[in-house]
């Protein structure tokens, strides 16, 4: 069974997530921890609960989802995993950090790309990836069918969608992204989101402004 811990993290009011299982082995989601006080926050947790990080996951690579990649990948020698489409938008933080006040952002090379034909497996949990584009070109969900968990990162939100003004932003791909890679799950699916509570795909489906499927009949 899985066990979900969330954090949040920066000024962005980011959602990192540690997942496991009863064998201990984890993933770290999107490690937006920058100050030394939320990198401790994190490993903390993590060596209390006798966790053995195995992957690092970004389901996309805005400055708010990676600030903590290199703190992570040097703690834990953990791979980092992204998409290929998304290695352009990791690139670019170390231009723009300073701009947000993170004068002292530390870049993290990806270790292995990922798409939608891969699985990642960790524990006894087997991920299904789901290619979300829309928020960002090459933005991930991770799907655990056993389960009913996805994390959607910035695609869904509870009540809401992602912003789609940002760089590589398409709001019809966005969009399309939700009621043809998200709405498809069942309805009692947990999406775990980049930002803001969990909620269930079954609750977005009807009541969502933005994206419902009632508000389509």
């Amino acid at each position: 069974m899985l066990s979900v811990q969330t954090f949040t993290f920066n000024a962005f009011s980011e959602n990192t997530y540690v997942v496991s299982d009863e064998t201990h082995e984890a993933v770290i989601i999107d490690p937006g921890c920058y100050s030394r006080e939320e990198q401790l926050t994190l490993s903390s947790f993590i060596e209390n609960h006798g966790l053995k990080i195995k992957f690092i996951l970004n389901t996309h690579c805005h400055i708010d989802h990676v600030l903590g990649n290199n703190f992570a990948k040097e703690k834990y020698g953990a791979p980092l995993l992204l998409h290929k489409i998304e290695e352009a938008q990791l690139r670019a933080v170390k231009n723009y950090a300073p701009v947000y006040g993170f004068e002292g952002y530390r870049e993290a090379a990806p270790d292995q790309f990922v798409d939608e034909k891969d699985t990642i497996a960790f524990g006894n949990a087997k991920w299904k990836i789901i290619f979300l584009p829309g928020h960002s070109p090459g933005h991930i969900g991770f799907y655990d069918v056993k389960e009913k968990t996805v994390f959607s990162g910035d695609v869904l939100f509870q009540h809401s969608i992602g912003r789609t003004d940002l760089p590589g932003g398409n709001f019809d791909a966005l969009i399309k992204s939700i009621h043809e890679n998200l709405f498809t799950l069942p309805d009692e699916v947990v999406v775990y989101s980049g930002h803001g509570p969990s909620t269930t795909l079954g609750e977005e489906k009807i009541s969502n402004p933005f994206c419902a499927l009632s508000l389509l009949r």
